[in-house]
């Protein structure tokens, strides 16, 4: 398993981390929102009850036109592509987050059809649904989510047999 704490982190501070969570799970993997109403997340729900390898999760796109949710499932594969796709957004490139898997996928454009950045969220396997989301996330928007991924993928994966 690959290993998502930055140079110079240790694991201390993520015990700190995680007390100053008051004890609950990492729920949040990602959460990019703007003050327009606009937001794309994805939600760790918990371990899959039928799968020990799994977590079951939620992709959760809100705008003022169109809001909706989709089940997804996390596996350490899938936490480690996103510490991959996170890399490659900090080095300012677009990434496509779970496209060669079934179910949905995740692009981010940091310059997207508008001239700003957007999440696209699609479910080309299931519904045939394409929902495009602008937003424009806050600077350290990057090391927040790789903050969020190193708090999931230490409390998670632990958990999960295989």
């Amino acid at each position: 398993m690959r290993d998502v704490l930055g140079s110079g982190e240790d694991r201390s501070v993520l015990a700190d981390e995680r007390a100053a969570m008051g004890g609950r799970p990492p729920r949040e993997l990602l959460s990019l929102a703007d003050d327009e109403g606009n937001s794309v997340s994805v939600n760790v729900l918990g371990r899959s009850p039928g799968w020990t390898t799994g977590l079951d999760a939620e992709i959760v796109v809100k705008t003022p036109f169109v809001s909706g949710r989709i089940d997804l499932a996390l596996y350490v594969a899938r936490l480690e592509s996103w510490a991959e796709a996170l890399d490659r957004l900090d080095a300012g490139e677009d990434v496509a987050w779970m496209e060669m898997s079934s179910g949905p996928s995740i692009f981010i454009q940091l310059t997207g059809e508008r001239d700003c950045p957007e999440a696209v969220v699609g479910d080309e396997s299931g519904s045939m649904v394409t929902v495009r989301v602008p937003l424009v996330p806050p600077d350290d928007w990057v090391a927040d989510h790789r903050r969020r991924l190193r708090q999931v993928m230490d409390h998670w994966v632990p958990m999960l047999s295989g």
